[in-house]
């Protein structure tokens, strides 16, 4: 719920040096806001008027914000800034650790770490220098920090809309090194293999022939392996847009990987986004350059952060590229919350269809991260009968669990535990 705080006029206002500050704190954190809205802004309230706390809200609301996912940033920003002059203190609140360790006072709010990083901008105090003579005359405190999580531990497993931009970042470089190994899958054809436990007769009598009828050895051959295909396909609706970011940001990373002999490579990797349409990304990941090749995806993606049309999505992908790019075995990643506006029975069928030419079908679902998560929504029940491996998808390290749903055939996620709480429901 929008907090709409006092809004006291002093005796000497700067309203428009005020509201300027604030649209370079809304620009730090992330939104589209130049010199053209700041005077848009301006006009907007001299116009309006100052006297109601919610006209004023929402004026500001009108000029600043242009895409459904920056209301939390702003609602965020706007709070922190706006709601008394000792807003600085409230910032350094959210940002500094508390001293149980690095865990902060309280969880932050959805963008409410980032909005009060863009408003202190640099303006943490340091800790102070403490004199030799008090160093030498303070106690020495013992700590033990065996059970402490490190900075690269906390941030494995911090929720991607809570990050910072730092952090962002930094998670950003982490999932570059990420590895989603894969194991072959045994084909129907044979191979040479000197060890192999097959004999061949074919290749044993065309050697004999060429030694007079004599048989010199016995040839052998195994069964041969192939990977198969990783699809991706990622929701990049408004509710979607920060957790598909990061997730197209590991699948760049994935798709670009040299071979590696011990945990070998994916024969081919597919990239496909919808939100309101479906559209194929596959080409804009082979580009080196990751922020280059995540752009032209992005410029390429019109319905990106728009609404959601899961079941129409999935009818053009299995209508227009199912049997192009699945193949034998492929495997299909779904990054989606299945929050849908389509009929539930038309999703239903497209995802039983999906599931039926994939080899395994996994889906990551942002909105397992909370604790008292439901299957509720239509959309999510209609989808989750048909998909064999149903996990989480919110932190750097349930991205690195799903090598653990790819690796084992029988893991199911949470999925067993949500079908057995729909029929309780039904029942």
């Amino acid at each position: 719920m929008v907090e709409y705080p006092s809004l006291a006029i002093s005796d000497d206002p700067k309203l428009a040096a005020n509201i300027t500050h604030f649209a370079r704190a809304l620009r730090k954190a992330g939104l589209n806001v130049g010199t053209g809205r700041v005077l848009d802004a301006i006009r907007a309230v001299e116009a309006a008027g100052f006297t109601s706390r919610r006209d004023f809200y929402w004026t500001l609301h009108a000029c600043f914000v242009s895409r459904p996912e920056d209301r939390v940033v702003f609602g965020q920003v706007f709070r922190l800034f706006w709601r008394d002059p000792r807003f600085l203190e409230h910032m350094m609140a959210a940002m500094l650790p508390a001293i149980r360790g690095v865990q902060q006072e309280r969880a932050a709010k959805p963008a409410e770490t980032r909005a009060a990083e863009a408003l202190l901008d640099g303006q943490l105090p340091d800790h102070p220098e403490e004199s030799p003579e008090a160093t030498d005359e303070a106690e020495e405190i013992e700590i033990d920090a065996a059970m402490t999580l490190s900075a690269e531990e906390r941030l494995k497993t911090l929720d991607f809309e809570q990050m910072t931009t730092e952090e962002i970042q930094q998670a950003k470089r982490m999932l570059a090194t990420l590895r989603l190994p894969i194991a072959p899958l045994k084909t129907r054809r044979h191979q040479p293999a000197p060890q192999g436990a097959r004999p061949d007769w074919r290749r044993t009598m065309r050697g004999a022939g060429r030694t007079g009828g004599e048989i010199a050895r016995i040839a052998r051959s195994k069964r041969a392996e192939r990977f198969p295909n990783l699809v991706v396909l990622c929701d990049i609706s408004g509710s979607m847009s920060q957790y598909s970011r990061m997730v197209l940001h590991f699948l760049h990373a994935v798709a670009n990987r040299p071979p590696d002999g011990r945990q070998g490579r994916w024969a081919q990797v597919h990239g496909f986004t919808f939100g309101t349409r479906l559209t194929n990304i596959s080409r804009h990941l082979k580009q080196r350059d990751v922020d280059a090749a995540l752009a032209a995806a992005g410029a390429e993606a019109q319905d990106w952060q728009g609404g959601t049309r899961i079941g129409g999505c999935l009818h053009a992908f299995n209508r227009d590229w199912s049997r192009r790019v699945m193949g034998q075995g492929a495997v299909v990643l779904l990054v989606s919350d299945g929050l849908d506006r389509d009929a539930p029975e038309t999703l239903a069928l497209e995802m039983q269809r999906l599931r039926l030419s994939a080899g395994r079908l996994v889906w990551l679902n942002p909105l397992l991260r909370w604790d008292g998560f439901l299957p509720r929504a239509r959309g999510i029940q209609a989808m989750l009968p048909h998909v064999d491996s149903f996990r989480a998808g919110h932190t750097i390290a349930s991205l690195e669990d799903l090598a653990q749903a790819l690796s084992r055939p029988d893991d199911t996620g949470e999925k067993l535990r949500l079908m057995a709480m729909m029929q309780e429901e039904r029942a």
